[in-house]
């Protein structure tokens, strides 16, 4: 569910630039719909306003000719001024009276009278039911005019025509008789129009700023959706690179925070930024120690030469030293360290990679003495067997001598040591041929607490005689353990009768047994004597190496020998004047399980 959920969040992702397109074109339609309806009303407001206004003027010109007939002798001159008054009006651009030919007969312009009105039009027909009607035109100048057309009928409102008693009236106050082709004349007059003539640039401007407002903000919509489709685009792809950096930088850290060597990393300037478990464990400091500090307040003096070195240009690849970091310890460690740059040649840190060879070094020894302890075995076996048929001729020999001399004559008693001394060299034969040949243990499950109470038992007479306490510590619940009890046992006397004659002044025996792992158990013998030097450690187990005056040095090399046959391990520690405790680590269960069904000792 949750990788569905991070791919449909993944998918969403992806599409959501052309959402914001989809989003972007269809707001531009709605917009630009709305602008063809806006200009469409902005039409038809135009329309009615100006068709009112036309009416208006048309209506005011009959409302002052119906008035001058009133008092005065009005004609065709007194129109013609009225005409030319009111076209003077703001956005009038003329008014004009047209007969039933379209002959202008008065115009607010008095140069186009008695002219044809507008050769290619028709403008002097009227519905029956039709009182007026509009047009929009296009004069020679290219100039777009709203033209109003109406009846021109300037009736009084008892429904008498005002012209016809005014003129009247002309007749009879006037010698001179009106013409017959005036088109006062009541004839005339039934089919005349008269037409105003507006001025529709304040609303064609009107329109044009609403057409350039509409296409600015679709410009603007257009440009805002691009803008948010890349700025969308580029943050998916942001958070894509960022998302992978992420990842990436991620498991960087978990690889190179638990890869078994030690990592060390400084930045520009040459403070630590980076300090793996790896790089703790083996320094034996905390991370938030050396966190932004320099190196060198903290590394050993081996390592800050290698810094140095770094810092001259030069690479560092496997060399190794012996440091000595926190509390006094000495760890061998191979050291490996570059510069780092980037692709530029810029300086941006350096890297210090640390290999603890402890683990090298005892596997190194180890091989070294088990290909010791293999030539000398193989040389034990022949020289011993060599050895041991002389060696019983002489023993004879000495025996038979001693009997031929008188008790307690000197030379009966030379007899006696020769006698002892051969069999000294024969036991060191014996040792040394149970050194050379094929440990053969004879495996079952046995209870460790018992055991160890059981040899410890052998060696109390030795224990008391030295004046030498002995401590058994042994848990109640540790697993019985799959080894050869006898040789095992053999193993425990020889570290117990080494630790009473460390004692020489008495001291503490304490045997400890408590379970390592689910898998291990772990046997400490320790005690309170002398120990061993330092320089030693590292040869006790070596066969013949011994610094007592009358050992052999087999004693531990065939300890060493047995546990390593039980597929276990054998460590020593000791100061100097404190003592010395060696661990023993056997497995509790046996490799094949099959052959653990066996009964308990």
């Amino acid at each position: 569910m949750a990788n569905k959920s991070q791919g449909g969040l993944r998918m969403g992702m992806q599409t959501s630039p052309w959402i914001i397109l989809g989003s972007t074109a269809i707001l531009l339609i709605v917009v630009m719909v709305l602008a063809y309806q806006n200009t469409n009303r902005e039409r038809r407001y135009m329309t009615q306003l100006l068709s009112a206004k036309g009416a208006a003027l048309i209506r005011a010109v009959e409302a002052g000719a119906r008035t001058g007939m009133m008092g005065m002798m009005w004609g065709s001159q007194q129109i013609q001024r009225l005409l030319e008054e009111t076209a003077r009006l703001p956005d009038v651009v003329y008014m004009a009276v047209i007969d039933r030919q379209g002959q202008t007969v008065a115009h607010s312009d008095f140069t186009k009278i008695n002219t044809l009105f507008d050769p290619d039009r028709n403008v002097t027909h009227l519905g029956p039911n039709e009182h007026e009607n509009w047009e929009l035109v296009t004069l020679d100048n290219q100039r777009r005019v709203f033209e109003v057309h109406r009846h021109f009928r300037p009736l009084n409102p008892d429904g008498k025509n005002t012209l016809d008693h005014n003129q009247s009236m002309i007749d009879q106050n006037s010698s001179k008789p009106e013409p017959s082709n005036d088109w006062l004349s009541p004839q005339n007059r039934q089919q005349l129009l008269i037409i105003v003539g507006l001025d529709v640039t304040p609303f064609q401007e009107a329109v044009r700023n609403d057409i350039q407002t509409t296409i600015l903000l679709s410009v603007v919509m257009l440009l805002l959706g691009f803008g948010g489709f890349v700025s969308l685009f580029w943050m998916h792809n942001y958070r894509a690179a960022r998302r992978s950096l992420q990842d990436t930088s991620a498991f960087a850290n978990e690889v190179v925070s638990h890869l078994p060597v030690g990592l060390i990393a400084t930045d520009r300037l040459k403070r630590i930024t980076f300090f793996n478990a790896a790089a703790e464990k083996i320094t034996g400091l905390k991370r938030a120690t050396v966190q932004n500090q320099k190196p060198d307040k903290f590394l050993p003096e081996g390592l800050s030469d290698v810094q140095k070195s770094l810092d001259q240009g030069a690479t560092i690849t496997e060399q190794e030293m012996e440091c000595t970091f926190a509390g006094d310890r000495t760890v061998p460690v191979s050291v490996s360290g570059a510069s780092i740059t980037n692709d530029l040649g810029d300086f941006i840190g350096q890297i210090l990679i640390l290999r603890n060879l402890e683990e090298i070094r005892r596997l190194q020894a180890e091989i070294r003495r088990q290909e010791k302890l293999a030539a000398l075995g193989g040389l034990a076996a022949g020289v011993a067997h060599e050895i041991r048929n002389p060696l019983s001729s002489i023993k004879g020999m000495a025996s038979f001598f001693a009997g031929q001399f008188a008790e307690g004559s000197e030379a009966r008693e030379a007899a006696k040591v020769m006698v002892q001394e051969v069999d000294r060299l024969n036991r060191v034969i014996t040792e040394l041929l149970e050194f050379a040949r094929p440990s053969d243990l004879k495996m079952q499950l046995t209870r460790l607490p018992s055991l160890l109470s059981r040899s410890i038992r052998l060696i109390q007479q030795d224990a008391a005689k030295n004046s030498v306490e002995i401590k058994l510590q042994a848990e109640d619940n540790i697993d019985p353990a799959w080894i050869d009890p006898d040789r095992l046992a053999q193993c425990l006397l020889n570290l117990y009768l080494n630790a009473i004659q460390a004692m020489e002044n008495g001291g503490i025996l304490t045997v400890q047994c408590a379970a390592d792992t689910a898998e291990t158990v772990r046997i400490i013998v320790s005690d309170t004597g002398r120990g061993i030097a330092s320089d030693h450690l590292n040869q006790i187990f070596d066969p013949y190496f011994t610094t007592k005056k009358k050992g052999t040095g087999l004693g531990l090399a065939i300890v060493y020998k047995i546990i390593e046959a039980h597929q276990g391990h054998i460590d020593v520690k000791s100061t100097p004047g404190q003592g010395a405790s060696f661990t023993i680590t056997i497995p509790c269960r046996p490799s094949d399980p099959q052959r653990g069904n066996h009964d308990i000792a």
